[in-house]
């Protein structure tokens, strides 16, 4: 009985942490019987398209009512701006993404590039930041609007009606479910729904267009009102500016439909390095849907402005945040009206799937790389658990309001089509060319200020995205203090000299000085070794290598290390390297040294003055500071057992 109790948390323990994400990769399969999968062929584009399309498209369940909540009979002019900076400002940013990271990174990747160092890390984070916000939202959002559509139907709405908090934390927590089990291939699921859905909104668009041209005086009435309210056309399209900020939700699915670029097939000659086919069919993929996503906003927000009341789109109207839903009730029956809820319930759940796909495929792409992520967060299911508490913390803090959690969507959306409007502009500045330089320099201009605008108008969405921010940063920095101690030296190669050193000196007992490249001349390097000798009492015919490593960039976490051999000033050996921290990569070729030669290093250094505080500091942020203690530190974690660890000397 003891012995099943106790195999019970270990069997706990093997489930939650199976399958560790790789990149979005399929999970490993386990066991002795199990086969790998085959490599991924990818999808045709058309195919891959309906997966964005999941969280694009579905956005037609609540785009409409915001638009007409926010814009009022304004709402058809603001949406053909939206329109105008979607397929001439998002689509050609998002098109030229797409040559610039065809592996799927994103805009997120292409600012990396840029910037090195902490700054670099941090802008990084920052940008995570926001992007969990946006897909966060995305999953409570569409949960909210899903409920919606259920506690509105008149079928369901004496049943379920006051529940909508308790519907939609049970939505999410099915969503959990799914992804505890395992997510698997999504794109079929996704074609079915999208089609069916597209089919389902082309049918209340066409009926709706319908009533509207056969009762003309819906068109003369609602144009004789918009003049009486704004004015000339000029003032029209300048408030439909001002109010385009708020309008931004249609402009999601740009950054999904960069992060599924993987899944695309491409022509068969595509190489890793230049996937020409790939790159291509997903630059036709992210038109077709601008396209058709463009289409549907203008119709939609024309005929719901038309033909729905304006008191029905406020806070608790049958309208709110489901007004196509409102239309196929009341056009085409309750019968198709209850088709058309389940189909948008459906694909609102399922884009908070492709929400959680993608929160799963971003945070280990980069988090892991910078050190700033616990080891269970390669697992998925233990990111889903934290992701899905998340959502219901949201989802419980804006009470499951579709309104309410606008901003923070928008917000989350507009600053990632920010920076890649940015990073665009850059790479085409590095590129030299100057023209398209004018043009990206315009559209970032163009959504920086609906950015700012979105931020002033609502504020919440910068607050929410702040406390992703400072959420993610302090985790992660926690974590990498956490695992400052870790061997994170992925491989160590040594040249022909530097093996030729190590063979020497295995011969005898191997014996390393770590030494500060200073002048590097005659005098520093004998008098290190005197000093060596001196403060450890060994015999002049000790023989010694030197050992040099240069600082790289210290916010790496984990890099690869090459050794090289010198000998300097005719008669001292030198082992120099470059590394971003230097107690790792001496503990790395120590290490090394060993399992080549058989044989247990030592290595010697001398103390280093200072604050042990302020010396800690310098490793944890410049990859220097306190090294011998910190190296054997480094020595002890990564090799248990003291026997076989290399010695450490400090003099």
């Amino acid at each position: 009985m003891a012995a099943t109790e106790h195999a019970r948390p270990s069997r706990l323990r093997a489930w939650m942490l199976q399958g560790l994400s790789d990149m979005g990769r399929a999970e490993v399969p386990q066991g002795p019987h199990a086969q790998p999968e085959p490599p991924h062929k990818g999808r045709r584009w058309w195919r891959v398209m309906c997966l964005t399309g999941v969280d694009y498209f579905s956005t037609l369940g609540y785009q409409p009512g915001i638009a007409a909540l926010a814009a009022g009979l304004l709402s058809p002019v603001a949406t053909v701006v939206l329109v105008a900076v979607t397929l001439a400002g998002a689509l050609p940013v998002y098109r030229r993404v797409a040559e610039e990271s065809p592996h799927g990174e994103g805009s997120i990747a292409m600012l990396e590039r840029l910037l090195s160092f902490w700054q670099g890390k941090l802008f990084v984070l920052t940008l995570l930041g926001f992007a969990a916000t946006d897909f966060l939202i995305t999953i409570t959002l569409s949960a909210a609007d899903a409920s919606t559509h259920l506690i509105q139907n008149p079928h369901l709405t004496s049943a379920l009606h006051g529940h909508q908090m308790l519907v939609t934390l049970l939505l999410i927590a099915l969503l959990g479910a799914v992804f505890l089990k395992g997510f698997l291939e999504a794109i079929g699921v996704a074609v079915v729904l999208v089609g069916v859905y597209l089919a389902l909104n082309a049918v209340v668009v066409v009926v709706g267009l319908w009533h509207v041209l056969t009762a003309e005086h819906v068109v003369t009435d609602w144009a004789g009102a918009l003049t009486v309210q704004h004015g000339n056309v000029f003032v029209m399209v300048g408030l439909a500016l001002i109010v385009f900020p708020k309008l931004a939700l249609g402009l999601s699915g740009f950054e999904t439909g960069v992060a599924v670029m993987p899944h695309v097939q491409g022509d068969p000659g595509d190489t890793e390095d230049r996937p020409a086919g790939r790159i291509r069919d997903t630059k036709k993929l992210l038109t077709t849907a601008a396209v058709i996503m463009s289409v549907f906003l203008i119709t939609t927000s024309f005929i719901t402005t038309l033909l729905i009341p304006a008191p029905e789109f406020k806070p608790g109207g049958p309208a709110n945040g489901r007004a196509l839903a409102y239309l196929a009730h009341e056009y085409l029956g309750s019968g198709f009206g209850s088709v058309y809820d389940i189909a948008t319930i459906a694909i609102l759940w399922f884009a908070g799937a492709s929400a959680m796909a993608g929160l799963l495929n971003l945070m280990p792409r980069y988090l892991p790389r910078y050190g700033m992520a616990p080891h269970w967060a390669r697992a998925v299911r233990p990111m889903v658990i934290v992701f899905i508490l998340i959502a219901f913390l949201v989802t419980w803090i804006f009470k499951a309001n579709v309104d309410a959690q606008g901003g923070a969507y928008a917000t989350g959306v507009l600053v990632l089509i920010s920076s890649a409007a940015i990073a665009v502009t850059i790479a085409t500045y590095k590129a030299r060319q100057h023209r398209l330089v004018v043009l990206f320099t315009v559209i970032s201009a163009v959504f920086l200020y609906t950015t700012v605008m979105n931020v002033i108008e609502r504020p919440d969405g910068v607050k929410i995205g702040a406390c992703f921010i400072a959420g993610i940063i302090l985790v992660s920095l926690m974590s990498r203090l956490a695992r400052s101690f870790e061997l994170r030296v992925t491989s160590v190669t040594l040249d022909d000299m530097a093996e030729r050193f190590v063979r020497d000196i295995a011969s005898r007992r191997i014996r390393f000085i770590a030494n500060e490249p200073d002048n590097r001349d005659f005098d520093e390097y004998r008098g290190k070794i005197e000093q060596i000798r001196n403060d450890n009492d060994l015999p002049l015919q000790e023989d010694f290598v030197f050992v040099e490593v240069t600082v790289g960039d210290p916010s790496e976490f984990e890099s690869s290390m090459a050794v090289r051999g010198e000998v300097m000033h005719g008669r001292y050996r030198v082992l120099t390297l470059e590394s971003s921290s230097i107690p790792n990569a001496l503990a790395a070729l120590l290490l090394h040294v060993r399992e080549s030669t058989g044989c247990i290093p030592h290595i010697y250094f001398e103390w280093t003055e200072g604050n042990p505080f302020a010396n800690f500091l310098r490793f944890f942020l410049f990859g220097q500071g306190e090294v011998a203690p910190v190296t054997r530190e480094v020595l002890r974690e990564a090799e248990p057992n003291r026997a076989r660890r290399p010695r450490v000397h400090v003099g």
